[in-house]
């Protein structure tokens, strides 16, 4: 962050934190305080070490504007969402939106992890603004964290899962601090979209995040694809054998931003030695230590996140919306083939979608990546009476570009009521309803508060599988996802495998 002499008066209240004073911008709905550093600037020798707390300073700092992001480049092949970039090398910094910065407010807290694929996103999104949550009596804290090679390429010479550990120092940090800020460190949710959700799922299943939050919300939580050593190792060989430098730390860290994102492109570039990894191949791993064990088999068949309460879902069309002209009818039997499914439940997955080839692969893609994922952590969760809340987000959008779809990222607009914001009619469309705004809000806004998005909205259990259904009539039904778990019913007899292929 930027020392500058900072702004005064009333409209410009200063909080002290654990490390020094800051100054935020009180706005109609509570004061923002943005760009406030939780960890010391990754650069030099701390590039790819474990986050270090920041300097502590005496001087007020600004935190009138947003600080500098790990995203160094737009990057809109990945979201949807406006994702400024903002340079520097501060980018361990988080921002809060409070109501009320008084010590003895103990108000909720929503800690929010951006999504971007894990090599892109901004907290510094309009998207992300805390407004209405402050409306309800809700601190937000948004959290910038290291990406791609810097985040999460294995290294031999430095920690591994270096986001994690960010998201982790975050949270470490808004335990010690947010008190200052009107909030309640007993009070946390943590929550993300698409990465971010699957960082929510990846933190239940980290031990050393344990008791930092009480409570998770995932959406299009993107871990379908767990990471183990062997896998990490393969990574690290891939990015020496197409960049043609050693994959440490010692010669990567003086890169310049732009060399290193040129290899990182290498690396993720396509190619019949690549189509053997992971889609995600710089994303969270079970590392052994920090993350002891892939996260699926931790959600799913081990004891993780048992008594956090979850509320978790996905759109109905996530990737549904990407052109796909030259797929064949074979490449889509190929790839529900190599996801387990037989001859009989192949035919029952083509006859339930409409649409050419094109279609059907990106339903698939849809499916596999992240409806089932979340069915299976539902089930799971369900079968051992863990406090469960599943959704399915179906309205669809009238913009040109997605008509008719409820796309990836279509529903952050709703759970953040900001209809209004950049962006939102280009993804859309001109007139999204109010009335559901209110209601995914709410539900998110009560779940943060009460630990239960409301009466409405029934826990998942094996009962009846309650779902709630966002669409123009919201509503909560029973086993909607019937005929879906039907088709992949060969995964779910062993639900850790509809997370792993």
């Amino acid at each position: 962050m930027t020392l500058r002499t900072p702004p005064s008066g009333p409209a410009y209240p200063v909080v002290r934190t654990a490390h020094g004073p800051v100054r935020g911008e009180r706005r109609t709905s509570g004061v923002r305080f943005l760009g406030v550093p939780y960890a010391r600037p990754p650069v030099g020798p701390l590039r790819f070490a474990a986050p270090v707390p920041p300097e502590p300073w005496t001087r007020v700092r600004d935190a009138t504007a947003y600080g500098p992001t790990a995203q160094r480049r737009a990057f809109a092949e990945v979201t949807t969402i406006p994702e400024p970039t903002v340079p520097g090398p501060d980018i361990l910094n988080l921002n809060v939106f409070t109501p009320d910065p008084s010590p003895g407010a103990g108000l909720p807290v929503l800690v929010w992890i951006h999504g971007g694929g894990f090599v892109a996103g901004s907290a510094a999104s309009p998207w992300y603004d805390g407004a209405a949550f402050n409306r309800e009596g809700v601190v937000v804290v948004s959290v910038g964290y290291r990406l791609g090679v810097e985040g999460f390429l294995s290294l031999p010479d430095a920690p591994d899962n270096r986001g994690v550990r960010d998201w982790i120092a975050a949270l470490e940090w808004v335990r010690d601090n947010i008190t200052a800020f009107g909030g309640d460190p007993a009070k946390v949710t943590v929550a993300g979209q698409s990465a971010g959700g699957g960082a929510v799922l990846t933190l239940l299943a980290t031990p050393s995040a344990q008791g930092l939050f009480r409570a998770g919300i995932s959406a299009s939580g993107a871990v379908m694809r767990p990471q183990g050593r062997d896998v990490a190792d393969a990574v690290r060989r891939l990015f020496t054998a197409r960049t043609g430098v050693p994959a440490t730390a010692a010669a990567l860290q003086d890169l310049t931003d732009a060399r290193l994102l040129a290899h990182q492109d290498r690396l993720n570039a396509p190619g019949p030695e690549r189509t053997a990894l992971p889609m995600l191949a710089l994303a969270p791993f079970a590392d052994g230590e920090l993350v002891p064990e892939p996260v699926p088999d931790a959600l799913v068949a081990g004891d993780a996140g048992a008594d956090v309460p979850l509320l978790l879902g996905c759109t109905a069309h996530e990737f549904n919306g990407i052109p796909q002209p030259d797929t064949t009818p074979e490449d889509v039997r190929v790839m529900l083939t190599a996801h387990g499914l037989d001859e009989a439940h192949i035919r029952r997955f083509l006859d339930s979608c409409d649409g050419g080839p094109g279609d059907l692969l990106n339903q698939a893609v849809t499916d596999t990546t992240f409806r089932f994922p979340a069915v299976a952590v539902a089930e799971a969760r369900a079968r051992r009476e863990r406090p469960t809340w599943l959704y399915e987000f179906r309205w669809p959008s009238t913009a040109p570009a997605f008509a008719g779809l409820a796309h990836h990222c279509t529903d952050l607009p709703f759970a953040f009521d900001l209809l209004g914001a950049e962006g939102v009619t280009a993804v859309l469309g001109t007139r999204p309803p109010q009335h559901l705004a209110d209601a995914v809000h709410g539900a998110w806004v009560a779940f943060v508060r009460d630990l239960d998005p409301g009466p409405d909205w029934p826990r998942h259990t094996t009962r009846d599988r309650s779902t709630r259904i966002w669409d123009s009539t919201p509503r909560s039904e029973s086993d909607p996802l019937g005929a879906l778990r039907e088709i992949w019913s060969p995964l779910l007899s062993d639900p850790t495998s509809i997370l792993e292929n």
